[in-house]
């Protein structure tokens, strides 16, 4: 039986995160092939974690800097390893290259994390982003590396596809489009219509920064949304709100504050409208992927709608100023004929690009031809290799120098 191990940066918690939904519609694909399957991670387990168990998932706690991961991955002997994002690859790869030389390595990137932190660190600087700037970019050198190394990324999104091509040269064999898998079948057949439906609202991990900033441009954004629909309310939905959230929470003006959503699906259906002004940020947005579902009409920035809709029309309206996603906003909540053209191109977008059937095969036919010539994949991936050789070492180095570190302080 083929034993795939997922080494996570967190536990998945798909009521949580986008990226929590995305983990467990992968481990669950492992699954499906009636494959062995344990997730394995460093982060402290909370209170939201999806019990694994109930889905035929074993899990065990892995520590960092600690080669006791060296005797659990020798004795488990995996055929698959897939790493949650690229720091699990810096961690754990070298270990899984001595210990597991022979099994697959597969780095879900979730979305690239130096393209969001560049974007953040011009919004902060108040500076037009370029890509340029991730050629200078410590994080990239970091999270490009990590993907030479492996032997197939998963990238969610198609501009980031293009972007790790066309800018940093990497080999479209290394590489598959793997947007999120949305089971079709389950798109809810009774919804509220555009009279039933009433107020605006958003959602997001509020640990998120990119969420976190949505809602504070939000909160300059809607006066001038209120003030042309005064019987309209915000209400602001995500998992960990922090104080300095629930301190906007506003009454009066209907800047409302409603923190965990136990269902996301029904308070998402019960809208009419889903405001998403994302500044920066990268990957895909799993709560528009939702609005479609529940046919309920965005409006969102350029960043916002990246690498979702391909060359279809958009679920809703993509604003490039404050002004126009003023305008937009009350446009979509005002006219029920704007409203169903929008809720019809979402479900154009879930069809074309989504389907769940569609993408587990491009994956299954994916991990079958590398797992089928892996040493010839692994030798034309020279520059992986080149990687492994020279700056690996100082990965493993430094490791084993902090777990000594550790050990000489029990001492």
């Amino acid at each position: 039986m083929t034993k795939v191990l997922v080494i996570g940066y967190v536990w998945p918690e798909p009521n949580s995160s986008a990226a929590g939904v995305h983990m467990l519609s992968l481990l669950q694909f492992f699954k499906a092939h009636g494959w062995q399957v344990e997730f394995a991670s460093p982060a402290q387990q909370t209170d939201h974690m999806v019990d694994l168990s109930s889905y035929g998932i074993t899990s065990k706690p892995i520590a960092l800097n600690c080669s006791s991961f060296d005797h659990y991955i020798e004795a488990m002997s995996p055929d698959i390893v897939m790493f949650d994002r690229f720091m699990m690859e810096e961690q754990f790869g070298w270990r899984v290259d001595k210990f597991a030389p022979n099994a697959l390595k597969i780095l879900d990137t979730e979305d690239l994390q130096c393209l969001r932190g560049a974007r953040h660190s011009a919004v902060k600087a108040g500076i037009d982003f370029h890509r340029d700037q991730l050629l200078d970019s410590e994080l990239a050198k970091r999270e490009i590396a990590a993907i030479l190394r492996c032997d197939l990324s998963l990238i969610i999104s198609d501009y980031e596809l293009e972007l790790l091509t066309s800018t940093f040269n990497v080999s479209p064999e290394l590489l598959l489009h793997l947007p999120f898998l949305v089971d079709l079948t389950q798109t809810p057949s009774q919804l509220p219509s555009f009279h039933e439906r009433k107020h605006f609202m958003t959602i997001g991990n509020f640990r998120h920064a990119p969420n976190w900033d949505s809602v504070l441009y939000l909160q300059k954004l809607w006066p001038a949304i209120k003030k042309r629909l005064p019987d309209a309310e915000l209400h602001i939905y995500g998992s960990y709100p922090p104080k300095k959230a629930t301190a906007l929470h506003n009454p009066k003006t209907g800047f409302l504050i409603k923190g965990w959503a136990d269902d996301a699906i029904d308070v998402m259906k019960n809208s009419r409208v889903c405001l998403s002004p994302l500044r920066f940020g990268a990957g895909i947005k799993g709560k528009f992927l939702e609005a479609m579902l529940t046919q309920t009409p965005c409006v969102t920035t350029p960043i916002g709608a990246e690498g979702m809709h391909g060359s279809l029309p958009w679920h809703g309206a993509i604003a490039e100023n404050e002004e126009e996603f003023i305008d937009e906003a009350v446009a979509l909540y005002s006219n029920e004929s704007y409203f169903k053209q929008a809720q019809l191109n979402g479900l154009n977008i879930l069809s074309a690009r989504y389907d769940k059937n569609a993408l587990c095969s491009r994956l299954e036919n994916k991990i079958s031809a590398i797992q089928s010539n892996l040493s010839q994949h692994r030798t034309q991936n020279f520059y992986g290799q080149m990687l492994k050789h020279h700056t690996l070492r100082s990965t493993q180095y430094m490791s084993q120098w902090i777990e000594e570190k550790n050990a000489n302080k029990m001492r």
